[in-house]
């Protein structure tokens, strides 16, 4: 087993954990890797704000002639764990008496002042309740185009007409279809594109692209400094280099090459659904922060009401995506709230994965906080990588 140990606060028998427990953790993650179905894995884990668990295992590169051992400061996409981020910079917003999340977004951007959309509000999109259509592979549509294509097709006539302004908004708006998915406030489905637009309201409200706004106000006070929406040269030296990122090899050798990556449709779009990079580390800050009631380390991201407000049980509505058949799916505002029974974590417990490839869990009873990268060596989903290590962890508290 090629295990690299990261930097820890204390010892597990100083935070009430049985260590024998992190042993199982690894052998369960070295088994995946054997098994071909994970590349590497890194966790960091932390109980009453103290890390006592931070590892790697692995290959930092899927290339068979490049054999460098993933670490623990490793650097990764998070993909939708972006989306906690988000949620958190448009709390800030209310707090700052900004907007409501009952505010409707057609007050805010223009494009959503018109039936059907004109009924949608801010709460809707950060709990998935809009209507609005779900990520592809959601449901078995195989006519379904996403927002993003219709984005890219509208914005080649827009090319071809060069008298004409593009706004991406009412591309995605006016080239889905029927408009709505479901009526708003029906059932529970996974809208990516609905934290896309919380992007634009972020901008729209700020003046500043929603990216620099997280970052300032979320990241750099929380000294997040492998965390970005870019990748920088010290995080391109430490990234992952995954075969199903197929993008990924040229994005770090512009960071190492000092080249900025420019383009002129994708660039005013923000990623705010699944656009971040991060570490363990970074995210288990996060984290804390969220468990500490939105300060840490002396610095304020959040008031407590806004974190209560974010992590208490929000929406219960019927779940059908991805073949699933609930009754009920608990959500937070921008946190998953799932406790069923593949998951051992106490009730109150709020999470968010990110495209199977990372976890973030913060459980405010046992004041633990676990975030783990598992980049897939193939496509597929393996729950193994993400119920089971949660399982796993937990079954170490005393």
């Amino acid at each position: 087993m090629d295990y690299k140990q990261g930097k820890t606060d204390c010892t597990p028998h100083e935070v009430d954990y049985d260590e024998s427990r992190i042993e199982i953790l690894n052998k369960h993650l070295q088994g995946l890797i054997d098994a071909g179905e994970l590349q590497c894995a890194s966790y960091c884990v932390s109980r009453y704000g103290k890390i006592f668990m931070h590892g790697a295992l692995g290959s930092k590169s899927f290339k068979s002639e490049d054999k460098t051992p993933l670490t623990p400061d490793c650097v990764n996409f998070v993909a939708s764990i972006t989306k906690v981020f988000t949620a958190a910079a448009v709390m800030k917003l209310v707090e700052d008496g900004h907007i409501r999340l009952d505010t409707g977004v057609g007050e805010i951007l223009p494009q959503f002042n018109t039936p059907p959309f004109n009924g949608i509000t801010l709460f809707q999109l950060l709990t998935h309740t809009s209507g609005m259509h779900a990520d592809n592979g959601c449901f078995p549509n195989k006519y379904q185009s996403d927002y993003w294509k219709n984005i890219a097709k509208a914005y080649k006539l827009c090319e071809e007409d060069k008298k004409k302004d593009f706004d991406w908004i009412e591309a995605a708006l006016s080239t889905i279809g029927s408009g709505l998915r479901i009526k708003p406030d029906t059932e529970w489905a996974y809208c990516s594109f609905g934290f896309t637009i919380l992007g634009a309201v972020i901008e729209k409200i700020t003046g500043l692209f929603a990216h620099k706004y997280i970052e300032d106000n979320i990241c750099k006070p929380l000294k997040m400094n492998d965390t970005s929406f870019d990748i920088t040269k010290d995080m391109a030296k430490r990234f992952i280099v995954s075969s199903l990122r197929d993008d990924i090899q040229e994005r770090i050798d512009n960071a190492l090459n000092d080249k900025i990556e420019e383009d002129p449709l994708w660039d005013k779009i923000p990623s705010t659904g699944g656009g971040m990079n991060s570490t363990p580390y970074d995210i288990n800050r996060f984290g804390n922060m969220m468990l500490s009631g939105g300060s840490l380390d002396g610095a304020r991201i959040l008031g407590r009401k806004a974190v209560e407000k974010m992590t208490t049980l929000a929406v219960e509505y019927p779940n059908y995506c991805w073949g699933a058949n609930e009754k009920a799916r608990y959500y937070g505002v921008g946190f998953d709230m799932r406790n069923g029974p593949a998951f051992s974590h106490s009730k109150g417990t709020y999470m968010h994965e990110g495209w199977g490839y990372c976890s973030l869990y913060v459980d405010p009873i046992e004041k633990l906080v676990a975030a783990w990268f598992v980049p897939y060596a193939k496509e597929g989903w393996f729950p193994k990588a993400l119920y089971n290590v949660q399982n796993i962890i937990w079954s170490g508290l005393l």
